[in-house]
């Protein structure tokens, strides 16, 4: 069943109407209801790319928190196979907000990270909403550790909220295990590209992002602190993170803009959850492009340099 955000009230109307003309047909064979359902689902397609075209930065958070939008795991079924995850950070314990493992790419060995939100209430505590705690991260510099090792590329798909703030989280080192996960990220010699599929927020996304290449889903966020967490801070008013997501700038056309990340996967016309086959296929599109680019002779310090020397650019060409 498909849920509907609060701005997409006139396209869940005429689907309504749809799916009641499907229904009355389906009870009454001599009903007639091809022109009409089709007259209407034209309505639709046509109310939905209206609406798309002119989201503003606070429908995008909406979208890129859908319940229905693919995550990690979706990814790695679409797009990796002989996929084998690993636990643990052999120092605590397993972390199931962020996972890691390696797989295949269109046939080429591949290690791969992302934060896994869950898609009901029973995997949603299970993966703390993506929430990793401090062994998620240390888990994710244990994986790059190896990818380095083997010469293996590395793919993060980033969809949190941030890191887990709880006091137990604390106490365990989170700010430094995501420091030394960043610190990682950018020390790799192999080439790192990480996608951001919903929300990237704050050094919890950082901590897996921190890469050669760094794209984003066309409907998704970027930012230091979420939209209400940030309106909090400022106003002490959570109530104003439409006000926040605007100023924030945290779109990915906003963020391109800036140089922040380095290009925008698009989406069908609705968002990802509306057509996941269409997401694949261009997140497979982009992670093939960025391999293709970096196959051949470039060596390890070459890769490390150009992902040096990207953050370090970013900011310079602001006036």
């Amino acid at each position: 069943m498909q849920t509907y955000l609060d701005f997409e009230k006139p396209v869940a109307e005429l689907e309504g109407k749809i799916a009641e003309l499907k229904s009355l047909s389906s009870t009454d064979q001599a009903v007639s209801i091809d022109e009409e359902v089709d007259r209407l689902s034209a309505r639709a397609e046509e109310a939905l790319a209206d609406i798309y075209k002119k989201l503003t930065p606070w429908q995008k958070t909406q979208v890129a928190r859908h319940p229905q939008r693919p995550h990690f795991t979706d990814y790695v079924k679409g797009l990796i196979t002989d996929w084998t995850p690993l636990a643990g950070d052999r120092k605590f314990g397993e972390d199931a907000a962020l996972l890691a493992g390696f797989g295949r790419f269109n046939g080429q060995s591949v290690a791969v990270l992302g934060q896994e939100k869950g898609h009901n209430t029973e995997t949603r505590l299970k993966h703390n909403f993506g929430m990793a705690n401090p062994e998620g991260y240390r888990k994710a510099v244990r994986i790059m550790d190896m990818a380095d090792r083997f010469n293996i590329p590395v793919i993060s798909f980033v969809d949190t909220a941030g890191a887990y703030p709880g006091i137990e989280a604390e106490e365990r080192g989170q700010a430094e295990a995501i420091a030394r996960s960043t610190e990682k990220s950018l020390d790799l010699g192999v080439p790192n590209v990480a996608i951001v599929i919903g929300e990237g927020g704050s050094g919890g996304a950082i901590a897996i992002a921190t890469a050669n290449r760094v794209l984003m889903l066309e409907h998704s966020i970027y930012t230091v602190a979420s939209p209400e967490a940030a309106a909090a801070i400022l106003w002490k008013d959570a109530g104003r993170a439409q006000d926040a997501a605007t100023n924030m700038k945290i779109t990915a056309q906003d963020l391109l803009g800036f140089g922040v990340i380095d290009g925008i996967i698009a989406e069908p016309v609705g968002g990802a959850h509306r057509k996941p086959e269409a997401v694949m296929d261009s997140a497979r599109g982009a992670i093939e492009d960025f391999l293709a680019s970096f196959s051949g002779n470039r060596g390890r310090l070459e890769i490390r340099e150009h992902r040096r020397e990207k953050f370090l650019a970013m900011g310079t060409q602001l006036g």
